[in-house]
C-alpha cells in the first residue's frame, strides 16, 4: 500500500461530514480503521514532558474510539473529554470504556461548535489527525480561534497531523499536510514550541503515514 491510498472504503465525494464519519465508524472494527493504534505512545510521551497533574482537564478533539482515552486513565488522569463529531465513534469508545465519570463524551463539530465553545481553563487540546482534514482557510481559522479560546494561560497543544510528505488522502478525503513552522504561524507569536519529531505510522494495513507531532505551550 503505497502512502497515497484512502485509510477506508467509503466513498466521500458528496457525503456530509458527520455522515461520512457515522459511516466509517459503523462500517469499520476499531482495530481495521487506517488510524488505529494500539497506544498512543507518541502523545503520551509529549504529555508527559508537559508535566501535567493528573486532575488537568484534557480536552481530545476528534478522538473517535481512540485508545489514547484507555490509555490516559491507565495513567491516572481523571478529567478528559472526548470529542468527535461522529455520535457511532464515541458511542463505540463509551461501550468499551463502560460508565466512567471521568470522560465526558461530547459530541460536536469543532468548525460549528455547540458545547466545546463553552469550555474554558482546557490544560491540554490534543489533536490527532483532525486538522489536517480541514482545507478552507477559514475552517482552519475557526478551528484555531476554538483552541484559543478554550485553552488556558499556560496550557499545551498538542497537534499530529500528516507531514508535508505524508499521504494525500485519508478515509476518502483530502488533507492539507503541514510541518511545523506552519503550525507555529497558525497558532501565533503567543505559543512556544516545546517539542517536536517526526515519526511514520504504520497503519492496520501496513501502510506507511509519516506524521508530525508537536508540543506547544501558550504564553500567557
Amino acid at each position: 500500500m503505497t502512502i497515497n491510498e484512502s485509510d477506508c472504503k467509503i466513498a466521500a465525494s458528496t457525503i456530509a461530514v458527520k455522515k461520512h464519519w457515522n459511516e466509517a465508524y459503523l462500517h469499520n472494527k476499531t482495530e481495521n480503521l487506517g488510524w488505529y493504534e494500539k497506544k498512543s505512545e507518541q502523545t503520551l510521551t509529549l504529555i508527559k514532558e508537559s508535566k501535567l497533574p493528573k486532575d488537568a482537564t484534557i480536552l481530545n478533539v476528534g478522538a473517535g474510539s481512540s485508545n489514547l482515552i484507555d490509555n490516559l486513565l491507565k495513567e491516572g488522569f481523571g478529567n478528559i473529554i472526548a470529542n468527535d463529531i461522529s455520535e457511532e465513534a464515541l458511542k463505540s469508545l463509551k461501550n468499551r470504556l463502560g460508565n466512567n465519570d471521568q470522560v465526558n463524551f461530547m459530541v460536536d463539530d469543532v468548525l460549528h461548535p455547540l458545547k466545546l465553545n463553552t469550555l474554558k481553563n482546557i490544560d491540554l487540546w490534543n489533536d490527532r489527525a483532525v486538522l489536517h482534514f480541514f482545507l478552507k482557510q477559514q475552517e482552519i481559522k475557526a478551528y484555531f480561534n476554538l483552541l484559543k479560546k478554550v485553552l488556558k494561560p499556560e496550557g499545551f497543544v498538542i497537534i499530529s497531523v500528516f507531514s508535508k510528505n505524508g499521504a494525500e488522502r485519508c478515509c476518502g478525503l483530502k488533507l492539507k499536510r503541514y510541518d511545523v513552522q506552519m503550525l507555529q504561524n497558525e497558532l501565533g507569536d503567543d505559543f512556544e514550541l516545546i517539542n517536536s519529531f517526526n515519526y511514520t505510522f504504520i497503519n492496520p494495513s501496513g501502510g506507511e503515514r509519516p506524521y508530525i507531532y508537536a508540543l506547544f505551550q501558550r504564553k500567557i
